[in-house]
């Protein structure tokens, strides 16, 4: 059995404690030093912090030591001891020292200073190597582990759904299209069209935008699902909230409806947020800090009332408030932002509600997480369930402070002729969509579900302001670079 030598350094400082013989590998954030001895920065990734390297330099060659700069790999071993300097318990008395891969200091891009974040997003490659990036990944890996733990510990299955498909979930018609076809001289039908029975599926697919419609296909059979993958949208929206690839949680349950969807939701959000506090403390300190200087860089009017520990404890302290439509409206209308007229949107029944107004109702007016139900059928999708008014449907936004809408789902529609009279009112074609209308055929039943975006839970979390930030390779309009 292979024996594992190196141990990590977030093992090495949580343990705090001298060891004789250990063995760490990373990469260098910094050097500095006098004539004798050298102070060195190591980062393994397994940790926001660093391990000090002490190097005693009378015992080691130039030649050992010159290619030791920032950015490069090395393996160094040596007694561990308690620390003379500040901010660190434990540093390593290096005794050898092993150069896996220099970074020529004139080229190597991440110099130890601060860089903008446009400027990180050019180097991606490199980019998980800051201490924010880092912070980030982690972050994102215990909310993706949380996720699958949540469902897992309810019994839920984990569902995989097609990533190629033949139907627009969510009636946008904003989809990449899948083709094999030449795109110099594609094969034509007798109308000049493209004749994509030519086409590798012998039709048009496109990349998912939602794995819902799928979901419930195994929530009608399996009883509870969720899926979690990657979800693609030809939006050419080149804002801080949107990407062209992303990742949705989307679980689907059979026998729910509308109030255990809510109850589901709200518990499964604030585990996530718990699950967060309780594991990445390190990284949510320093995400903490960092989101403090940047709202101090802020117009006093667009600061955060609360630090990001505090938005997250709020979330997890608080029990959602619940609301409709409805009286979503009629707190606004009677609102001194809409009064003084200082809502960019304006207010009225039968909007679709924009940020500013979910921030009020969350951040001013509850002051608390609130979940919006009962949402005018005309500004939703086909699939949600009919109210007995005939106005709105069972649809349910969770609304967050900072954020506005976190969680979108509904009750579904699981009776054949409504959801027939509602996808010929919103034009959504029933050839495609044959199999799904075929669920309401054969052993029908009440089902519920909702969707989250996984990069919004993530900037949520990490109090980050821009999407791209929390995804290792953003793929955006005109930009796909790696």
């Amino acid at each position: 059995m292979h024996k594992v030598t190196r141990i990590k350094i977030k093992e090495l400082l949580d343990e705090g404690v001298a060891r004789q013989d250990a063995t760490v590998k990373g990469w260098v954030k910094t050097k500095r030093g006098s004539k004798n001895v050298a102070f060195i920065a190591l980062n393994d990734g397994s940790t926001i912090r660093n391990l000090q390297l002490v190097v005693d330099l009378t015992q080691f060659s130039e030649e050992e030591v010159k290619h030791v700069t920032t950015g490069a790999c090395i393996s160094a071993r040596g007694n561990v001891a308690e620390s003379q300097g500040k901010g660190q318990s434990v540093e390593m008395l290096v005794t050898n020292l092993t150069v896996y891969g220099i970074a020529d200091p004139e080229k190597y891009p991440l110099q130890p200073k601060k860089h903008s974040f446009e400027f990180l997003r050019d180097n991606a490659h490199l980019r998980p190597r800051t201490n924010t990036i880092g912070a980030v990944l982690r972050v994102r890996h215990a909310l993706a582990f949380a996720i699958h733990n949540f469902f897992n510990s309810k019994g839920f299955y984990y569902l995989h759904t097609p990533i190629i498909t033949g139907s627009d979930a969510e009636g946008a018609g904003e989809m990449f299209r899948v083709t094999t076809l030449s795109a110099d001289n594609p094969p034509k039908n007798e109308e000049g069209q493209v004749d994509f029975k030519e086409d590798f599926f012998g039709k048009e697919t496109n990349l998912t935008v939602s794995g819902q419609l799928e979901g419930e296909a195994g929530a009608l059979s399996l009883g509870e699902i969720y899926t979690f993958g990657p979800t693609f949208r030809a939006e050419n929206s080149n804002t801080s909230r949107h990407l062209a690839e992303f990742w949705m949680v989307e679980p689907e349950m059979a026998f729910y409806e509308q109030g255990e969807n809510m109850d589901l939701a709200e518990e499964f959000i604030q585990y996530l947020v718990r699950y967060a506090l309780e594991n990445c403390k390190d990284d949510l300190e320093f995400l903490d800090k960092r989101a403090a200087d940047e709202d101090k860089q802020k117009p006093q009017n667009e600061r955060n009332e609360m630090s990001l520990l505090e938005r997250l404890n709020f979330v997890v302290e608080n029990k959602f408030e619940r609301v409709t439509y409805t009286e979503a409206i009629e707190i606004l209308l009677n609102s001194k932002p809409h009064k003084k007229k200082k809502f960019k949107y304006p207010v009225e029944w039968g909007i679709d509600l924009q940020s500013e107004h979910e921030r009020f109702l969350v951040e001013k007016h509850f002051k608390k997480p609130v979940i919006v139900v009962d949402y005018p059928k005309d500004i939703k999708a086909f699939y949600m369930k009919l109210n007995d008014d005939n106005k709105t449907v069972r649809a349910m936004d969770v609304l967050f402070p900072g954020i506005g809408e976190i969680i979108g789902g509904s009750q579904r529609e699981d009776n054949y002729d409504k959801l027939i009279q509602r996808m010929e009112e919103m034009d959504v074609p029933q050839e495609e969509l044959w199999w799904y209308l075929d669920l309401r055929k054969f052993g029908s039943a009440p089902h519920s579900g909702f969707g989250l975006g996984f990069e919004r839970m993530i900037l949520f979390v990490t109090g980050m302001s821009n999407i791209r930030d929390v995804i290792p390779f953003p793929r955006t309009p005109q930009s796909a670079n790696f």
